[in-house]
């Protein structure tokens, strides 16, 4: 059984889920832990999160067999063992679909063309949904939630109560194989190894060499690859020598190389020379796709990778522990290194 590493994307506040796929008792069973704001509203001044430093059945999911959950910036999304999407915690915006108010917490059956699609995978972004479904054709992406910056894909910046098939992909005769949704831009790897990108283009994290938004999924030039992973305004990719690239906001310990513009992020694909260094080959990445205000600061992202021989590294923002490792007094970022896991 293949290993999957994720540094879960994360909203504002650091919610965190673990899907429970092989206990004893509770099969397909989703634990919640970190700080819950289901139902707040963030800009409050005058809100009392619950803290739950311990995983908690989340009760409300405990009826429905889920095989993957995805946190986005303000909702969550579920992707049940019967191919169905259930999405959460959003009061705002379309609501994914959803006829409800912001006190509305409960698992809703995501509406419109999917409800008798099976669904294959998901991603959630900061205010929207990409979804991986299977046609008789082959794959297909929609999308659903807020369109600024042209992140749905659809050629329009336009808000989607239901999820609209990106048909883009089929106009182009592509076949996508797996989706990872960025913060605020989107990312697809079909099934000849090219990288898509589409949404806004800040920092370079479309990997085109400019920074405005793209509204249609378009190709990332010269760039093969088996995996991808969408963060903060970020993109990496692993090619199939098991190099890593990424291209976008650098951020902190995320990547070694020259500069692009004034702020040191890369506005085209670059080896990821910290990784290269290791001697490794890498299997998969992930990155977290936003950032957190703790104690009157930022919290950074982090990024997990995994080798094929099953090292796990870690690198990004560390200080409240999210690397897995303790870091040295005064340091709060750290490059690559090998967290002591047991993934063998």
């Amino acid at each position: 059984m293949p290993y999957q590493v994720s540094a879960r994307h994360q909203d504002h506040t650091s919610r965190g889920w673990i899907e429970e796929d092989n206990a004893r008792e509770r099969h397909g069973s989703v634990y919640m832990f970190g700080i819950n704001t289901f139902a707040f509203d963030i800009y409050a001044t005058d809100v009392n999160y619950i803290s739950c430093p311990n995983p908690q059945l989340v009760e409300s999911l405990k009826d429905i067999f889920v095989v993957q959950a995805s946190l986005g910036g303000f909702f969550s999304a579920v992707l049940s063992r019967e191919g169905r999407v259930y999405t959460f915690s959003w009061g705002r915006a379309e609501r994914l679909g959803h006829n409800t108010d912001q006190t509305d917490v409960e698992p809703r059956l995501l509406s419109g063309p999917l409800e008798d699609v099976l669904v294959a995978q998901i991603a959630a972004g900061n205010c929207y949904l990409l979804v991986l479904a299977y046609h008789p054709t082959g794959m297909s992406v929609y999308s659903v939630g807020c369109g600024l910056g042209g992140k749905l894909g659809h050629g329009n910046t336009n808000n989607e109560s239901a999820p609209l098939l990106v048909e883009h992909f089929h106009t182009l005769n592509i076949r996508p194989m797996s989706i990872s949704a960025g913060a605020f831009h989107a990312t697809v790897l079909s099934s000849d190894g090219r990288v898509f990108t589409w949404g806004w283009g800040h920092n370079g994290c479309l990997g085109r060499g400019v920074e405005e938004y793209v509204s249609l999924p378009m190709a990332v030039e010269n760039m093969k690859a088996v995996h991808v992973s969408a963060g903060y305004y970020c993109t990496f990719v692993i090619t199939d020598n098991g190099d890593v690239y990424t291209f976008g906001f650098k951020g902190l310990a995320l990547q070694d190389g020259e500069a692009e513009n004034e702020s040191g992020d890369s506005l085209t694909p670059k080896l990821v020379t910290s990784l290269a260094g290791l001697d490794e080959r890498f299997v998969q990445i992930s990155t977290t796709n936003a950032i957190d205000w703790v104690d009157g600061s930022y919290v950074w992202a982090h990024t997990v990778a995994l080798t094929d021989s099953g090292k796990l590294y870690a690198f990004g923002e560390g200080k409240t522990g999210q690397l897995g490792v303790k870091l040295a007094e005064g340091k709060a970022v750290m490059p690559p290194l090998q967290v002591a896991v047991d993934l063998v």
